[in-house]
């Protein structure tokens, strides 16, 4: 009984932590170029259960073999296994601005920050007070020569990410995009942006079939599907619930045991 708590109560931890997931997914649905977090769980290692008394142990030259029948599996309960973002396309949204971005396919923007350089899928870019082109936390934008500096928003991007003044079209920089080698292993940072680490490998700049398509004058929009994270709280909240019964019924059965069993056999 006392490992049926324990079994239980890992269940309503591993639902928590979807829960969260799922609650963080939600809280960002409006949230330009967010990806959505998954949380996957796996059972602990199961106990076969086999008959003590049986017939069937037999002698070999080097020791014993077991060959008592299995009855059945009894489960040791679940843990969160990882969290992983999906990078999934998602919609467009038209702005009608110069300075809105979005990528058709993978890659990410390079934004300097005073943590390092970190990357984004958010394309809401703003000019600063020197013409920089900026995030909306006030972190420049990085092209492929270091920050990029514009005169004003009537600037053309092309679909490889080329700038061009809007009075001399003459070529300012190219975006910076990047790509890692394991994308999923990414590290959210917070206001949207993604660190990399060993597993996801060095950033390097995409090129070729690897490089995405811009679209000036459009936002990506997150890839939260409303409908499908509510469903699935549904079912972590059941879930939960059914868990948190299994303990209640354990400590029921233990109150049982220790009320009236212990006192039958003190007499």
């Amino acid at each position: 009984m006392i490992r049926g708590w324990y079994t239980g109560a890992s269940g309503m931890n591993a639902q928590q932590n979807r829960l969260d997931a799922i609650s963080n997914n939600l809280a960002n649905v409006d949230t330009a170029g967010y990806k959505r977090d998954i949380t996957v769980s796996k059972s602990f290692s199961e106990l076969l259960l086999r008959r003590t008394n049986a017939d069937g142990v037999y002698k070999t030259p080097v020791g014993s073999a077991d060959s008592m029948p299995i009855i059945g599996k009894l489960g040791l309960g679940v843990e969160t296994n990882e969290n992983y973002t999906d990078f999934a396309q998602g919609s467009y949204r038209e702005t009608n601005s110069n300075i809105d971005f979005a990528f058709g396919g993978k890659g990410f923007f390079a934004v300097q920050t005073p943590f390092g350089e970190r990357y984004t899928r958010d394309g809401n870019f703003f000019i600063g007070k020197e013409g920089i082109l900026e995030t909306k936390d006030g972190y420049p934008v990085l092209g492929e020569n270091g920050y990029i500096h514009v005169t004003d928003d009537k600037f053309k991007v092309n679909e490889d990410g080329m700038i061009y003044a809007s009075e001399d079209n003459e070529l300012i920089d190219r975006f910076k995009v990047v790509r890692f080698d394991d994308e999923r292993y990414l590290k959210k940072m917070g206001s949207n942006f993604y660190e990399t680490n060993d597993i996801a490998g060095p950033a390097h700049i995409a090129e070729g079939k690897e490089r995405p398509k811009f679209i000036q004058g459009f936002l990506e929009t997150s890839n939260v599907n409303v409908v499908n994270e509510m469903v699935q709280m549904i079912e972590v909240n059941r879930a939960y619930e059914a868990n948190q019964k299994t303990i209640t019924s354990e400590d029921t059965m233990m109150g049982t045991l220790w009320s009236k069993v212990a006192v039958y056999n003190g007499r």
